[in-house]
């Protein structure tokens, strides 16, 4: 039978604790070249798409939606007034913090529980396991590769075990 506090609380834990390393790792290279911290916050794969900053935002966002709302609490507010690595490494530790409260109990039948979530003023409706699995990972995963990514684009050396993670 599907688990979904199994699926869902520790590989957003994880993807949540690699996306503080690839910061990490972003922000020494910055300090290494003696660029500002600003250039690489800001940074965005092409004009339209969000900066680094925001795709953190999303990613923490969808992740403590998901683990709220699987267990029917109410999804906590952040500011999204972020404005530097300290700054969203605090913003992703308070996710992870909140995540870590959700027990398997609380996510127990949450596969079938009807899920809404409100996008740009339209109600999209999941099972609880199609929101996870088709809305919160996909979401989670972008944005967190959309980090990568902005901080790979601009000469940030990173590989695929940065993004990763210990297998443990």
């Amino acid at each position: 039978m599907l688990n979904m506090y199994e699926i869902a609380i520790p590989p957003l834990d994880r993807a949540l604790s690699n996306l503080t390393s690839i910061l990490k790792i972003g922000e020494e290279h910055a300090d290494a070249k003696k660029i500002e911290h600003a250039i690489f916050l800001n940074a965005r794969l092409f004009p339209d798409m969000y900066p680094l900053i925001r795709q953190v935002q999303i990613a923490t966002d969808m992740s403590k939606g998901a683990a709220a709302r699987l267990a029917r609490l109410e999804v906590p507010k952040f500011e999204d007034n972020e404005s530097t690595f300290a700054d969203l490494y605090t913003r992703i530790a308070k996710t992870i913090a909140f995540l870590d409260t959700v027990d398997s109990a609380q996510l127990e039948g949450s596969e079938s529980r009807e899920v809404i979530v409100n996008v740009r003023k339209i109600d999209l409706k999941f099972s609880g396991q199609d929101y996870l699995l088709k809305w919160v990972n996909p979401n989670v995963y972008f944005h967190i590769t959309t980090c990568y990514n902005i901080l790979r684009h601009n000469g940030v050396e990173l590989g695929k075990p940065d993004f990763l993670g210990s297998i443990n």
